[in-house]
């Protein structure tokens, strides 16, 4: 066998690959839930303070888009608009770059004349070109959203997401227990609170691809949850039926075990998504991938980050309420209170070696008895009046040792290493 002493001690990252970081999570998780709450109020507050910038397909309305040839302005374009029309854009933005730039008008919903008349008065003031570098007021794309199809589309989208989350409750009952579908549900719940929030706070509009990637990351969330909550029920299996551990402590350990995994998970999901967000939007400025780029980026975040510091922990704290739970703890408690303060004496594997002599005359000697002083005064005077008959017997007798063990009946008092 090799030198171990030259062995170096593993790494953090490598402790962290063999799940065991050692990470507090579960001790630690009042802390997590004051984060958690402060975060929700926070992005509960942005949301009713700031709202959301809803597209034409939510709230209905016109839409127009030209490009900005001529000198064209975001602030001049929406000028002439109210000018043409009457009324006050919504929302004025430049999307796009390079020669697919446009400058994008919404309003709410133009009748055929003030559409018509805003066509005329954009391409008199700037004279937008088309494709084959025509000046045309075919240039100006316009298109209307009316209130009744933005409403069906909303009420569909909340039923969708009813259904999701109705789904995952019942699958997740089923395929592990009910307790940890109550702590998914919640931690997506709060993982969609938290992307709203930050949605209200950048200001980017609604539009159906945002739903789409609010589904898309709210599964996630989902995936990465369960595979901590499968693991977690695998270490929990039997944790009632000895006092090895408590299920918290199993909890924490499954947690460890797995967030790697999750981080992995995590990294490879983000790079893809923020490129889309970086290159698409910034560089080639294809606004409209922009929607689903931020719900994905910062649902993914989110996802994992709830998935580790708060469905785990939300999970011990209900199996806490429970009393069964909580007489086991107890139970664990005292076993180790039993195995560290002078209780009975764990069993070892070292054996009480007894010597027997056989002869002619045998006598029985072991290193676990020892007789009183009366008595070996006894044993010494009776002794010497047969040791010379029998000494050169004795010499030659041969001998062998039995290996007795200690008393069995002490297992209640081992000492457990929690996990084990």
């Amino acid at each position: 066998m090799g030198d171990t002493s030259t062995l170096k001690p593993a790494g953090f990252m490598e402790r962290m690959y063999n799940g065991e970081g050692g990470f507090r999570i579960v001790d630690t998780r009042r802390r997590w839930y004051w984060i958690y709450a402060l975060v929700t109020v926070a992005c509960v507050l942005i949301i009713a303070i700031k709202g959301f910038t809803l597209g034409i397909d939510f709230e209905g309305g016109t839409k127009m888009t030209m490009p900005p040839s001529n000198g064209a302005t975001e602030s001049s374009v929406s000028e002439t608009f109210e000018d043409a029309t009457g009324l006050a854009p919504q929302s004025t933005q430049t999307v796009g770059s390079g020669d697919s730039r446009v400058i994008e008008i919404t309003a709410e919903r133009l009748t055929d004349d003030q559409i018509r008349d805003a066509r005329v008065a954009l391409f008199d003031e700037f004279a937008p070109e088309d494709n084959s570098g025509t000046a045309s007021p075919d240039a100006i794309n316009d298109s209307t959203v009316s209130e009744s199809w933005g409403a069906s589309i909303t009420q569909r989208m909340l039923l969708g997401m009813v259904i999701f989350l109705a789904v995952v409750f019942v699958y997740i009952s089923v395929r592990l227990e009910r307790d940890m579908a109550i702590s998914a549900i919640v931690s997506l719940l709060l993982d969609g609170i938290v992307v709203a929030g930050v949605y209200s706070l950048v200001g980017f509009e609604v539009s159906p691809a945002t739903v789409i990637g609010l589904l898309t990351i709210l599964a996630y969330s989902l995936y990465d949850t369960v595979i901590v909550f499968d693991k977690v029920h695998e270490n929990t299996q039997d944790v009632l039926s000895s006092t090895r551990s408590t299920y918290g402590e199993q909890v924490n350990l499954a947690t460890n075990q797995t967030i790697m995994r999750s981080l992995n998970t995590s990294l490879f999901s983000v790079i893809p998504i923020a490129a889309l967000l970086v290159v698409a939007v910034w560089l080639m400025g294809v606004g409209t991938l922009k929607d689903l780029a931020l719900v994905q980026l910062a649902g993914v975040i989110a996802g994992t980050i709830s998935s580790i510091y708060f469905s785990a922990p939300l999970l011990v704290t209900l199996k806490s309420l429970q009393k069964r739970y909580r007489e086991h703890d107890e139970k664990v408690a005292r076993a180790r209170e039993l195995g560290v303060s002078g209780g009975p004496a764990a069993p070892t594997e070292e054996t009480v070696p007894v010597t027997v002599t056989t002869g002619p005359a045998t006598t029985l000697t072991t290193d676990a008895a020892q007789d009183d002083e009366a008595g070996q005064t006894e044993s010494a005077e009776s002794a010497d009046s047969t040791s010379a008959a029998t000494d050169s017997q004795d010499q030659d007798a041969p001998q062998r040792t039995i290996s007795r063990p200690t008393n069995p009946d002490r297992e209640s008092g081992r000492s457990w290493r929690p996990g084990m």
